[in-house]
This record gives C-alpha cells, structure tokens and sequence, in this order.
C-alpha cells in the first residue's frame, strides 16, 4: 500500500513538472519529494495510539522491534522523528544530500525489524504479517529512492558546514629557492 503512494506521488510530481514547475522538472527532485510525502505517513504511525486499529500505530511498531533492542517505545518514537527529520530535508535543496545520506542509514538500520517481525510472526494492524520477502523488498524500493536521491543531489551545502565546523589548517608554503647551495 505504501509503495502505492510513493510511487503515484513521485508520477504526480514528475507530471506537474512536466507542466512547467521547475522545482519538479527532474526525477530525482520528483522522488525526492515522493519519498518524503511517504514519510510524512509512515511516521504518523510511529506516534499514532495503539488505541487506534484504522492504520498502523506505535504498538504495531513496538511489537516489531526486536527483543535486544532496549527500550522499544523510545526507539519507535526516535525513528518517526528521524523520519519526519528525513522528509523535511528531502524538499529543502541545500539539506536534500543530507538526508537522502541519512535516510538511507535508517532504512538500513531498519531493516533487522522486518525480518525479525516477519520470521517471529509479527501481526501488524491486526492482519497476518507480512512476509519476509516483500519485507525485504519494500525496504530495498525505499534504499533504492534514497541512494537515487542522494547520488543526484548536490553534497556542497554539507560540505561547506563540515568545513565551517572543521575547517582545514592552512599548509605551510616552501620557501623559495634561492639558488645558492
């Protein structure tokens, strides 16, 4: 289902761009904001009452956090702000690089969940899980968008905060020859 949305959301952008809005006239910049309109859903689950069976909620994404992670309320509620952190720095042009980069790192990072969730028979949303094989290939479609996004956006606005924040000693120039021995 999310897939759905990612995928007709990037089509809807990359349209409009053809129509003449520059800041859709690509399709990475397209999926870039495809992906971030389906963080924006997919991190509302993080924050969403166990209470609430219409979609997904925060007791469906602690169920799905492995045994060995330890506080797994803590951690479902970091990542949808990661997530959310994510969606906004896709559609910012100078901090798009940055958060493809780390969004990238999450997708990874939460990977482990989804397998863990689908070989322990995780229910989510009431339903039966999901299997391992979609899993996986869901979170491969989100990495697969974000290293797309992050290879085609422009890295110079972080590297020029890395190099405010540790900028680079100035090297010593040789002195000139004076052609005496």
């Amino acid at each position: 289902m999310i897939e759905v949305l990612l995928v007709s959301a990037l089509l809807v952008f990359r349209a409009v761009g053809a129509l003449g809005v520059r800041r859709f006239r690509t399709w990475p910049a397209s999926a870039a904001h495809a992906l971030a309109v389906m963080l924006l859903v997919t991190a509302s689950a993080h924050f969403v009452p166990a209470a609430v069976t219409a979609m997904p909620n925060h007791g469906d994404l602690v169920a799905m956090v492995p045994p060995i992670v330890p506080f797994p309320d803590a951690v479902v509620y970091l990542t949808g702000v990661l997530e959310l952190l994510g969606a906004a720095g896709l559609v910012v042009v100078a901090t798009r690089w940055s958060a493809a980069v780390g969004l990238t790192a999450l997708f990874v990072l939460l990977l482990p969940a989804n397998v863990y969730a689908a070989l322990a028979d995780v229910p989510f949303q009431g339903h039966a899980p999901t299997p391992l094989g979609l899993r996986v290939a869901e979170q491969v479609l989100y990495l697969a968008v974000a290293v797309w996004v992050a290879r085609s956006a422009d890295p110079a606005p972080a590297r020029r905060v890395l190099h405010v924040l540790h900028p680079r000693r100035p090297q010593a120039t040789p002195e000139p020859a004076t052609g005496r021995s």
